[in-house]
């Protein structure tokens, strides 16, 4: 974020309308400035055309103001309505979008709470199964979006995100950046969390060992990552409180280069999540499945390339806010985006269990496929014995039904003349039989040793 003083210095001319308003209303060290640029003779009093467009007339008057003046002085007292009298005399628009944001955050809260609610209660009371690392990640993400929700409202655009920062009171600017600093504090926390909670998932799904090392080497160097940029975001500046109190002027401290942190964590971010995605695509690539059911899989992965997309969009607007000057104009879009890519994150990494979910609430959306899966993973072993029987018709066939886990049995048969034959089998599954029990029937049984997604 660049100084804010040209811009204000520049706003707060708006106010030169008239010399009587300006010598009764504006401080006291801009009013010389002001019969100053009359005097050049530039522009006359009455001209109201000319004060709001002359350069000339403004030039003058900035390099005044901005030696003579501190930047609250420019801003106008707490107690002033001169800047947004004088924006309104020239015709500048008073708007404020803060009232959008608190819809969108709410409602993106309260369907990513409901999304994080529906995945723990279908794993307690529903599948049974014990709640894995992934769970407690998105838990936690979903903890932190309480505090995030409520700063959202309460704090950050209730002083002032949204609107243009001439038309704040130098309270309420300190106060929104105070705000924003905890948000973004939080912001790279849930990032974090997030991508743990996809990392540990992968790890429950895919066994292999070469995998499981890459995937704990993610999450070694994702908790890095994480720590570093908290850290760095709660010390960039010496003191802690000057990052809200700079913008005046009049405090003294250091600032680390702000901006550099805040597009490096977003690039990392990006490449993380390509990163995460391409792990379980690649290991679907090598799995012997038929393509229709590959294709399935991989569109359930591929949901969180939206996530990745929004996050391009983050640091789109991450550029608009590196060179601003109207810093509580400004930071609305890196918040509002910011907001969208957690929630979105906490919905995607909820939408396998969702999927469960629906399917016990409304077995049609299954469908044939889901039951003829059923039929596949789960028919009587001894259904073809039994064929074979019925196909020899002069003999007393005894069968043997095999149990539903073992991939042995036998089969005696009888015929009229007293002839016994008995026969082995052995039944065994395919490479690609497993590969296909692994992703697409990983919770078919509930009990000990079931795992539901």
């Amino acid at each position: 974020m660049v100084s804010l003083l040209p811009t204000l210095v520049s706003i707060y001319l708006l106010g030169f309308v008239w010399v009587a308003v300006a010598q009764s209303t504006l401080p006291e060290c801009a009013q010389p400035c002001l019969l100053m640029a009359f005097g050049a003779n530039t522009c006359t009093p009455t001209d109201l055309d000319c004060i709001c467009t002359n350069e000339g007339f403004q030039n003058d008057v900035t390099l005044c103001v901005a030696s003579s003046c501190t930047i609250p002085d420019q801003l106008g007292t707490p107690h002033s309505d001169t800047t947004n009298s004088s924006l309104t005399t020239c015709g500048a628009p008073v708007r404020n979008r803060g009232p959008k944001y608190i819809v969108l955050s709410n409602t993106m809260f309260s369907i990513s709470t409901g999304f994080v609610v529906g995945r723990i209660a279908f794993k307690i009371l529903v599948s049974r199964v014990d709640i894995g690392m992934d769970d407690w990640t998105v838990l936690a993400t979903m903890m932190i979006s309480i505090p995030s929700a409520i700063v959202t409202v309460y704090g950050t655009v209730a002083n002032g995100l949204g609107q243009h920062i001439w038309t704040l009171t130098p309270y309420e600017i300190t106060s929104m950046l105070k705000y924003f600093f905890v948000m973004a504090v939080l912001y790279f926390t849930q990032t974090a969390l997030l991508k743990l909670c996809l990392v540990f998932f992968y790890i429950r799904v895919f066994p292999s060992q070469g995998v499981q090392r890459l995937l704990w080497a993610t999450v070694i160097f994702v908790i890095a990552w994480g720590l570093t940029f908290v850290l760095a975001g709660i010390f960039q500046c010496t003191p802690v409180h000057y990052f809200w109190n700079k913008w005046d002027g009049l405090h003294e401290g250091h600032c680390v280069d702000i901006n550099a942190i805040t597009v490096t964590h977003a690039a990392i971010s990006i490449a993380l999540d390509v990163w995460i995605l391409a792990i379980p695509m690649w290991q679907l690539r090598q799995l012997r499945m038929h393509w229709k059911k590959k294709m399935g899989v991989g569109l359930m992965f591929c949901v969180g390339t939206f996530v990745t997309i929004v996050s391009i969009l983050r640091l789109r607007a991450l550029m608009d806010f590196v060179v601003s000057s109207d810093a509580s104009w400004d930071f609305y879009n890196v918040s509002v985006w910011s907001t969208i890519e957690i929630c979105t994150g906490i919905m995607c990494s909820c939408l396998p269990t969702v999927r469960q979910l629906l399917a016990k609430l409304f077995p049609i959306i299954q469908g044939s496929s889901a039951r003829s899966r059923h039929k596949y993973y789960n028919y009587d072993r001894s259904e073809e014995l039994q064929k074979i029987g019925r196909s020899n018709t002069s003999r007393d066939v005894r069968i043997a039904t095999m149990a539903s886990s073992g991939d042995t049995g036998s089969a005696e048969f009888k015929d009229d003349r007293g002839i016994v034959v008995e026969t082995s089998y052995t039944i065994k599954r395919t490479q690609g039989d497993l590969d296909e029990v692994s992703l697409v029937s990983h919770d078919d049984k509930k009990g000990k040793g079931s795992r539901a997604v």
